[in-house]
């Protein structure tokens, strides 16, 4: 069956920077776009990113230059490099398979945390 395993949260200054990694198994990984969410406390859970499966991506307005999403087809991995990081990016980040912009996918990762605090 359709693994995703997220790997990378923790916890940063306001400022800081953080590389989080989805690995992807049971699924042929290049055929599929790919998807960073995110939840805060409190809030419904929001699209971050995407990347299609031939490399084109997007952004929520919150998140645009400062966050990159990137994937390996090689290593079935899509990354999401997260710099100057805020407090407000503070939320539980779950890697998703199949995302389009207006809909998540079928396939989600048990999400890692990400706290952003001095």
């Amino acid at each position: 069956q359709v693994q995703l395993v997220e790997s990378g949260g923790g916890l940063v200054q306001p400022g800081g920077s953080l590389r989080l990694s989805c690995a992807a198994s049971g699924m042929i990984f290049k055929s599929n776009n790919m998807g960073w969410y995110r939840q805060a406390p409190g809030k419904q859970r929001e699209l971050v990113s995407i990347i299609t499966r031939i490399g084109s991506t997007n952004y929520a307005d919150s998140v645009k230059g400062r966050f990159t999403i990137s994937r390996d087809n090689a290593k079935n991995t899509v990354y999401l490099q997260m710099n100057n990081l805020k407090p407000e990016d503070t939320a539980v980040y779950y890697c998703n398979a199949g995302a389009t912009l207006v809909a998540a996918g079928p396939y989600w990762g048990q999400g890692t945390q990400v706290t952003v605090s001095s």
